[in-house]
C-alpha cells in the first residue's frame, strides 16, 4: 500500500511514541490524556453538552458517545494484545456511534467512559514486558492534503502492536479532547 507523507509521518510517530517508548511514559501519557478529559468533562454545562455548533458537527455529547462506543471494543482488544492473543474481530470502525447518543443520560455516558479509560490504566499497568509479536488491526484516519492543497480524511487500516495500538487511542482522546474544546468555544464557552 502506498502511504501518503501525512500517513507515514502518523505511522513514525506510533513506532517512536508507542512501540519503542518505555512503558512508563506510555502509561503517564495515557493515564494524562484521560484524565484531562475527565476534567474538561467535568466542566461542560448541562445547557450546552447537546448543542451542535453547526450543521453537521457534532454535540459535546455524540464526541463522548463516540468515545465510548469506540473505546469499548478497543480495550477488548488491548486486553487480547497484552495478552499474547490476536483480537478477535476486526478493527474499530471510524465514527462509530450508537444508535441514539443523545438518549444516553450525560451522567451515565460520562460514567462509562471513566470506567472503560480506568480499564485502559489498569491493561497497562499489567502489561510489563508483554511481547509486542502478536498485533491486532486499527482503522487510523489522517488529514491529507491532495495536489491542490485540500484536506481531507483519509482511513487506512494497519497493524500495530499493544504499545502502538495504545497510543492510537491515546491520540484519538486528544483529538476528541480538542474537539469538545473547540465546539464549547464555538458555543460561547471558554474551556481555559
Amino acid at each position: 500500500m502506498d502511504l501518503s507523507p501525512e500517513q507515514q509521518r502518523a505511522l513514525d510517530y506510533l513506532r517512536r511514541k508507542g512501540t519503542e517508548a518505555p512503558v512508563e511514559r506510555l502509561r503517564e501519557h495515557v493515564a494524562g490524556t484521560f484524565a484531562e478529559l475527565e476534567a474538561l468533562l467535568d466542566g461542560v454545562p448541562r445547557a450546552l453538552r447537546t448543542s451542535r455548533p453547526g450543521p453537521g458537527r457534532w454535540s459535546v455529547q455524540e464526541v463522548v458517545d463516540h468515545l465510548v462506543e469506540s473505546h469499548r471494543p478497543a480495550l477488548a482488544q488491548l486486553r487480547s494484545l497484552v495478552a499474547g492473543e490476536r483480537p478477535a474481530g476486526g478493527p474499530v470502525p471510524a465514527s462509530l456511534q450508537s444508535a441514539a447518543p443523545h438518549a444516553i443520560p450525560w451522567d451515565d455516558l460520562v460514567a462509562e467512559l471513566r470506567a472503560i479509560d480506568r480499564g485502559f490504566r489498569e491493561v497497562l499497568a499489567s502489561a510489563g514486558d508483554a511481547s509486542l509479536e502478536v498485533t491486532g488491526p486499527i482503522v487510523m484516519v489522517v488529514k491529507v492534503a491532495d495536489e491542490a492543497g485540500a484536506v481531507a480524511p483519509v482511513s487506512s487500516e494497519h497493524e500495530l502492536d499493544w504499545k502502538a495500538f495504545a497510543q492510537v487511542f491515546r491520540v484519538h482522546t486528544v483529538q476528541h479532547r480538542d474537539q469538545i474544546r473547540a465546539t464549547l468555544s464555538a458555543l460561547g464557552q471558554s474551556t481555559a
